[in-house]
């Protein structure tokens, strides 16, 4: 009998992998796969573990621990975020490798899946330590990195000056510039417009297209956003200025609440002098990492990091839609009991997939050395978005499913024919 990813012995698995794992089984099932076909997608082609020593600036070194997954080769190279952060591990990346695979399959989007990290505290260096943390990380995992190959972009913890000194990393080591090795980057550099706000904006895409499905409409809709990030800050501003009521928005430091909506660019320019939501005049107090998850609001958006819908609180969330902005923000348990309630859960590889979109954007406007407009790019973006909503909800209207379960099978089925197609070498 042949072995799978899931042999007994196996060290235990942190349940964000598990969660993943959970989904791709599920789907496996749904499509009659079998179990050949779910062992070659449930493990990663390629997993690099790397020490980055950093050289502090009192002259101290100190070493972190970094990773590249590399989940899946089939439809194109592998293509993913690059994250800073003290809770990095590699069954995390594991799984946003895996999730970014179909992610990509479900956008037609022709990568891959990949993920990188670095256990650090980005906070805690100063400029030009994180700039020797990241060349020496890009360093380090430059034999498998490339514009056709590997990818990075930003994730938690990093931006595009990032990207930029990953690009001139592996350049300098390649003796040629080479602009498509990674996306995200400035716009000075190859960048695409519109990259930075992408993510925003296929949220904010997929969650108007939604809210018909629920009996909502954008106008008066009360919202509540937790995370104001890369993702859900610009979430929080386009929902505002489409008409709906932002009324809470959580950080890592806190959350506030305003009954008739938040003024969100006052908002943003508190957290721009302040560094936090919190105590931003004129608004409550959200007391509790849950609070935010359990507010009475239409919509939820969690657009932080995974896990903070459990089965510890899914039965409190009173929010018809849930429209996740993060990667694996519901637990495979929580996931259950929403659907057994009635909430309608926009899984996170249709809803935050405008990241990768304009990313495979940027890359295929390097690669051509001619650059889009922001019309040209918005526009885009907004074609694919709603073409992938509304493929998705077709399927789960057709096969009586959850959205989750609709994506997964569409993006696994896409993936695995790949591998089909293509055979097993040698």
């Amino acid at each position: 009998m042949s072995a799978t990813i899931e042999e007994t012995g196996a060290p235990a698995r942190e349940p964000v992998l598990e969660d993943a794992l959970t989904q791709l089984r599920d789907a496996i099932e749904l499509l009659g796969l079998d179990e050949s076909m779910h062992a070659l997608l449930a493990a990663p082609r390629r997993e690099v573990s790397v020490s980055v020593p950093l050289r502090r600036d009192d002259g101290t070194v100190e070493v972190f621990r970094g990773h590249r997954v590399q989940h899946n080769f089939s439809r194109g190279p592998s293509k993913g975020g690059l994250r800073y952060s003290p809770d990095v591990s590699l069954d995390e990346v594991r799984a946003l490798a895996m999730w970014m695979t179909w992610k990509c399959a479900l956008l037609d989007v022709p990568y891959g899946g990949a993920k990188g990290g670095v256990r650090v505290d980005p906070r805690q260096l100063s400029t030009s330590e994180l700039e020797r943390l990241t060349r020496r990380y890009t360093s380090e995992l430059s034999p498998v990195l490339g514009p056709a190959t590997d990818i990075p972009a930003p994730d938690i913890g990093t931006d595009e000056q990032t990207m930029a000194w990953m690009m001139d990393t592996y350049s300098v080591n390649q003796g040629q510039t080479t602009l498509g090795v990674v996306t995200g980057k400035p716009v000075s550099l190859g960048g695409s417009l519109g990259r930075a706000s992408a993510t925003s904006a296929g949220v904010v895409h997929v969650l108007l297209a939604a809210l018909p499905g629920v009996g909502l409409e954008a106008e008066g809709a009360s919202i509540a956003v937790q995370g104001f990030g890369k993702v859900g800050r610009g979430a929080a501003r386009l929902l505002h200025d489409a008409g709906a009521r932002v009324v809470a928005v959580a950080d890592q430091y806190g959350g506030v609440f305003a009954e008739g909506g938040l003024d969100v660019p006052a908002l943003e320019d508190w957290v721009d002098a302040t560094g936090s939501v919190v105590d931003f005049p004129g608004a409550e107090v959200l007391e509790g990492n849950d609070a935010i998850i359990t507010l009475d609001v239409d919509v939820l958006v969690p657009a932080a990091v995974e896990g903070v819908i459990h089965s510890g609180n899914a039965e409190q969330v009173r929010a018809r839609l849930v429209v996740e902005g993060a990667n694996g923000p519901t637990s495979s348990d929580a996931d259950a009991i929403l659907e057994s309630r009635g909430v309608t859960v926009v899984p996170d590889i249709l809803a935050n997939a405008g990241g990768v979109v304009v990313s495979y954007f940027e890359w295929v406007q390097a690669n051509q050395a001619y650059w889009w407009s922001s019309a040209d790019v918005d526009e885009r973006l907004r074609t694919k978005m709603i073409g992938a909503w509304e493929r998705v909800s077709r399927h789960g209207a057709d096969l009586g499913v959850s959205l989750r379960r609709a994506a997964m099978s569409l993006a696994v089925g896409r993936v695995a024919e790949a591998h089909r197609v293509r055979g097993l070498y040698p």
